[in-house]
C-alpha cells in the first residue's frame, strides 16, 4: 500500500502530531508538540522533550515558525523549547518568534530560552499570560488574518488553552459576477471596497458572493473538565485535546487535572466539533483502539486517535 511521504503536506490548514505521550514517552510516542499550519503562519504547541528531531522527521524547519504557544510549563510540554530556540538561532530565522506561556512559568521559559552555551541570534518576543483573551501580536511577527485566543485551564499549575478564529468571508459566484458584468481588477475592487459602480448601476458584494464562515482551531491540554474546555471548543473545525486516561480510571483523570477519552469525545460531540484529535495518552495504555471506542460512543464525527506525525487537515468550510 502506497504511504504518505512525512512531510507531505495535504491541505494549507493542517495538523502535525510532533508527539503524542503524555509524562513518560514511550518506544513509540515522543514527548508532546505539535505543528498547526495555517496558509503562511506554523505555530508550534508545546514543544516537548524531542521536538527538534521530531520536526526533522515531519520537514518542519525552524525557520517556518511564526509562533510558540505554550499551555503549561509541565516538562512534557515545554523541555523541548530549548533546542527549538538554540535552533532558531543557529539557522538565522529573520523575524521575531513571541513564545507564549503563563506568566507564572517566566522563569522556567526564561531558563529554557538560556539553557547552556550557544551564540544567541534568535529574534523572541516572551509573552506571558495572565488573563483570558486574545493574545496581542508583537513588532516584527510574521501573521496573518485569524485571531489567536488563550483561556485559562483547570490543571495541577497555571495553564491555558488556545484557540484560533479566522474573520468570516464571502465566496465570490461566477456566474453572478459575469451577470453583472464583472472581471477582472473590478472584482478585486469590489471586494476590498463593498460595492462598485457599472455601467448598469451599483453591485454590492452581497449581490454576487454567498457567505463563507472562517475556520476555527482549539488546543486543549493538560487540564479537568472547566467552562474554558466548554468555551474553546466551541463549534469549532479541529479540536485538539487531551485524553490521558480511559474512562474506567475517571478518578485518577480528576486527581491529576486531565480529562478521559470520554469527557473529551463529550466536550466534542456537544460543542459541535467537525473533527476531532484525541492525544496525550498515559503509557498504562497500549492500545489505541481502546480511546477510540470510547469516544465513539458520543461522537460520531471525524475521528483522529494521534499517532506520531500523523498529519490531520482542518475541515474545509464549503
Amino acid at each position: 500500500m502506497f504511504q504518505r511521504p512525512a512531510n507531505h503536506r495535504v491541505s494549507s490548514r493542517e495538523l502535525v502530531a510532533l508527539g503524542t505521550a503524555s509524562q513518560v514517552p514511550t518506544r513509540t510516542r515522543n514527548h508532546n508538540g505539535y505543528a498547526l499550519f495555517w496558509d503562511d503562519e506554523v505555530i508550534l504547541f508545546d514543544p516537548g522533550e524531542g521536538t527538534q528531531r521530531q520536526m526533522l522527521h515531519a520537514g518542519i524547519s525552524a525557520t517556518a515558525l511564526t509562533r510558540i504557544a505554550i499551555t503549561h510549563l509541565h516538562g512534557d510540554h515545554s523541555l523541548g523549547l530549548a533546542g527549538v530556540v538554540q535552533r532558531i538561532s543557529l539557522d538565522g530565522v529573520p523575524h521575531t518568534v513571541p513564545v507564549t506561556f503563563p506568566a507564572s512559568g517566566r522563569r522556567w521559559v526564561e531558563a529554557l530560552c538560556d539553557s547552556t552555551a550557544y551564540y544567541h541570534q534568535e529574534r523572541l518576543a516572551l509573552q506571558g499570560l495572565s488573563r483570558d483573551g486574545v493574545v496581542p501580536r508583537v513588532p516584527g511577527e510574521l501573521h496573518g488574518p485569524a485571531a489567536l485566543r488563550a483561556a485559562r485551564l483547570d490543571h495541577s499549575l497555571e495553564a491555558y488553552g488556545y484557540r484560533l478564529d479566522e474573520p468570516d468571508g464571502r465566496r465570490m459566484d461566477p456566474a453572478r459576477l459575469a451577470a453583472a458584468g464583472i472581471s477582472g481588477p473590478d472584482v478585486g475592487r469590489l471586494v476590498r471596497d463593498g460595492m462598485l459602480r457599472t455601467p448598469h448601476g451599483t453591485v454590492r458584494v452581497e449581490d454576487v458572493s454567498d457567505p463563507r464562515p472562517g475556520q476555527s482551531f482549539a488546543f486543549v491540554m493538560d487540564t479537568r473538565m472547566c467552562d474554558a474546555v466548554w468555551g474553546l471548543a466551541d463549534g469549532v473545525d479541529l479540536l485538539v485535546i487531551e485524553s490521558t486516561f480511559l474512562d474506567r480510571d475517571r478518578d485518577l483523570a480528576r486527581d491529576h487535572g486531565h480529562l478521559t477519552a470520554l469527557q473529551a469525545a463529550t466536550v466534542a460531540a456537544q460543542s459541535g466539533v467537525r473533527s476531532l484529535v484525541l492525544t496525550h495518552f498515559s503509557q498504562r495504555y497500549t492500545d489505541p483502539a481502546e480511546f477510540e471506542k470510547e469516544a465513539r460512543t458520543v461522537f460520531d464525527g471525524d475521528l483522529t486517535v494521534a499517532a506520531d506525525l500523523d498529519r490531520v487537515p482542518v475541515p474545509r468550510r464549503g
